[in-house]
């Protein structure tokens, strides 16, 4: 027990959950913790140009680094500012904690107009955060970190917010720090894993589906060693991609067609429509299982609130990946499922099939995707706003390394791509870190270039630039006869990153980035290089396929059905 204030009771906190960096902006009612940290040299402060920016950095050092990031925010509007990226990361389910200040104690929720006052504060991003608490004193505060980290690290990693008052920050009282929580992994009992194995082990044509849980779990080697060793193929799903290397010989990729005309473009959804058994690990099955009620779902997932949503005849095994896949794997030994046949030949045919229409539907998105897949070291980490391009990756992009693949998940928001890749370097440091974004994606958070120069975090960002939001006006000529107010002006990207002290580069054409990735990867720095590039067409891509069928997105005769 030490007498301390608030403030430093939040950080020695943080200290004891191997905490190494914090994102965020000095404001009125943190003071006392900035202090704090001032006076910590454990933790590193990286000073944001926008709270938004802070809580993606958050979010990328998570992803990057498996570990829970942290951001700190004023109240009121810098809650408000900070939370796109807690609803990125809660779509993503990576553990964010947001730490914010608070009016004072005597003046929370009367609404007399306090300096950055918000009525039910935590309220406000109840949505988006897994567990939420306000340390009203400053003993209250090594419970309300302690707790935080325990809920970040069981079940399912989502954000969580931490409130504290000004006055909290600055008193001093005895405290108690305390030590992380221990935490068990999830497995299931023991007569639902055995009825699984029977079920995989009689299965004619099993499927692994493998979603983020994965990931999350950092169940990828698991994974690998029971696809190998009982030769079930996988499928990825978007938030699933690296959790198997897609140049893995039992790997389909995640690159869904929709069905059509030609059956040669429907490879992979057949392959999960046409198993008996498929086996979901940690993944949503946002689409549905292709397979449906003909087949059975084993649904491995930490959420239980997944288990049993997307069919009703699913063996519901509400665990941890990894924990459940090192349970369940000897007794598929035991029931003799390891002498199941490869299918790694059909495996190859299909991905063969799927690479030649690629090329032959002679979409632009093709070639200039793997000009930059050759020019990317195979371990960096590629960050993928929501473009043309960032559309298209998320089927196209081969991915080898376990996280290197990061998309926004169902959120779809522009402008996260460029400080969430700030977040990612600043986990790995030693790794390349690559950032491709529209022109309108990139303006949202294009300040935080400044915090790229003045904390060396030498991110590499391909600006792909058509002066327009490009999917937006694209959408609308084909739909609706006609684009509207869809066209930005631009500031001149090479001379914009140069007057921040970055190095700007500019390219001719889209396929000159095979030779300038490469440049700006040796130069250590952080860099921004501007590609010019035309409209695309809509992808031939799955998870578009709905989205482009949804009728909002045509003009409507009468009222749409509900």
């Amino acid at each position: 027990m030490a007498i301390m204030s608030g403030g430093e009771a939040l950080v020695q906190s943080l200290v004891r959950e191997d905490v190494e960096v914090v994102f965020g902006i000095p404001g009125i009612q943190i003071y006392g913790i900035f202090a704090a940290l001032r006076d910590e040299p454990g933790i590193r402060v990286i000073t944001t140009r926008h709270e938004q920016a802070a809580t993606y950095m958050a979010d990328g050092y998570a992803r990057a680094s498996g570990k829970p990031g942290v951001a700190l925010v004023v109240p009121g509007v810098g809650i408000y500012n900070a939370a796109s990226g807690l609803a990125t990361a809660y779509a993503r389910s990576v553990p964010v904690m947001l730490i914010a200040g608070q009016v004072p104690r005597s003046l929370i929720d009367r609404g007399v107009g306090a300096v950055h006052e918000v009525l039910d504060q935590m309220g406000t991003v109840s949505a988006v955060t897994k567990w939420r608490q306000r340390a009203i004193r400053p003993r209250e505060v090594p419970y309300a970190v302690s707790e935080g980290f325990r809920q970040m690290r069981t079940g399912r990693p989502r954000p969580v917010i931490i409130e504290i008052p000004p006055d909290t920050g600055v008193e001093r009282e005895e405290v108690v720090l305390r030590n992380p929580s221990p935490v068990s992994r999830i497995i299931p009992n023991l007569q639902l894993l055995e009825e699984a194995a029977r079920v995989i082990a009689r299965s004619r044509l099993p499927v692994i589906y493998a979603g983020g849980g994965v990931a999350r779990s950092d169940a990828e080697e698991a994974l690998i060693n029971l696809a190998e060793t009982t030769n079930i193929p996988v499928v990825t799903s978007t938030g699933g991609k690296g959790t198997v290397p897609d140049d893995h010989p039992l790997c389909y990729g995640s690159c869904f067609s929709p069905r059509g005309e030609r059956q040669e473009m429907n490879q992979l959804y057949d392959v999960l429509a046409s198993a008996d058994v498929v086996i979901g690990i940690g993944a949503r099955f946002s689409l549905g299982n292709p397979a449906g009620e003909a087949s059975t779902l084993v649904n491995i997932n930490i959420d239980d609130n997944e288990l049993t949503r997307i069919q009703s005849n699913t063996i519901p095994l509400h665990g941890d990946a990894k924990a459940t896949i090192e349970a369940l794997l000897p007794l598929l030994i035991a029931a003799g499922a390891e002498n199941r046949s490869s299918p790694a030949e059909a495996v190859a045919a299909a991905r063969r099939l799927i690479a030649y229409y690629d090329i032959a539907l002679e979409e632009p998105q093709y070639p200039f995707l793997q000009a930059m897949r050759e020019a990317i070291p195979d371990d960096a980490f590629v960050t993928w706003d929501v473009s043309q391009m960032g559309f298209y990756a998320r089927t196209h992009w081969p991915v080898n390394h376990p996280k290197t693949y990061i998309d926004s998940g169902y959120q779809f928001n522009l402008g996260y791509a460029f400080p969430e890749a700030l977040g990612a370097k600043v986990a790995q440091p030693d790794r390349p870190v690559v950032c491709i974004a529209g022109d309108g994606g990139f303006m949202f958070n294009a300040s935080e270039l400044a915090t790229a120069v003045k904390y060396g975090i030498n991110v590499v960002t391909v600006v792909l630039r058509n002066d327009s939001y490009g999917n937006v006006a694209r959408d609308l000529n084909e739909a609706f006869a006609g684009t509207y107010e869809t066209d930005l002006h631009n500031p001149d990207f090479v001379k914009f990153a140069e007057s921040f002290g970055a190095v700007g580069m500019r390219a001719s054409s889209p396929m000159e980035i095979a030779s300038l990735l490469p440049a700006a990867l040796e130069r250590q720095r952080p860099v921004l290089i501007d590609v010019p590039i035309t409209e695309m067409p809509i992808p031939v891509a799955p998870q578009l396929a709905p989205v482009y069928a949804l009728p909002w997105t045509h003009p409507q005769e009468g009222l749409i059905a509900i």
